[in-house]
């Protein structure tokens, strides 16, 4: 789950904190003690882009599971299985977030593909390194989104921003899983310069 608005899902932002931007508000009837509506608002609406990044981030490595070929496929496969299962459970911390501010989370299919604003995954049966490689960018793209969203939470909530960094700071350490595999002894990434998953899963592949 960061992102060039319906196309490079993942390239800048696959789960993108823009999307929280353009997102129809709702209307909250009452938050915590201690927030204005405004604010509870707005908080809620980063959360709801999150949640859909989360959502769609487990679907995505699900599939990536599911869908990894060749020599190294035992070591990616059971790498991939215990980050769906974390960023499942953002999902839920995120959606009982939105809840405890008065909120009512989304998490239907149909709201994901409505609201979000990247595509699909784009690479299906497919060897380690180019799903690797693809997930380089998923990855770079969600996470930057969380730091956008950390940064206006410094001003808005500190819960929901201790949340973010908490969160963030897994998925960094999982991106860096990813990485492992992609750099060479020099510290060079194969996929550096790639900006989509297309571009990146041929660099790596």
């Amino acid at each position: 789950m960061t992102s060039t608005p319906k196309k490079s899902k993942k390239a800048s932002s696959s789960k993108s904190g823009k999307n929280a931007k353009s997102a129809k508000k709702a209307t909250l009837h009452y938050t915590t003690p201690g927030l204005d509506t405004k604010t509870a608002e707005r908080v809620v609406a980063l959360l709801q882009d999150r949640l859909h990044a989360c959502n769609d981030l487990h679907l995505t490595l699900k599939h990536v599971h599911w869908n990894v070929v060749g020599p190294q496929f035992i070591a990616v496969h059971e790498m991939i299985d215990p980050q769906v299962e974390a960023v499942r459970g953002f999902a839920d911390d995120l959606a009982e977030r939105i809840a405890t501010m008065g909120g009512s989370p989304k998490g239907t299919p149909g709201a994901i593909v409505a609201e979000r604003t990247w595509d699909d995954y784009e690479i299906g049966r497919a060897g380690t390194q180019q799903h690797l490689g693809a997930l380089d960018v998923v990855y770079r793209g969600v996470i930057t989104s969380y730091r956008e969203g950390i940064e206006e939470l410094g001003d808005l909530d500190p819960i929901t921003e201790d949340m973010f960094i908490a969160q963030t700071e897994q998925l960094e350490l999982f991106h860096w899983f990813v990485r492992a595999h992609l750099e060479d002894t020099g510290g060079r990434l194969s996929t550096e310069g790639a900006d989509s998953e297309v571009a990146a899963a041929r660099a790596a592949g």
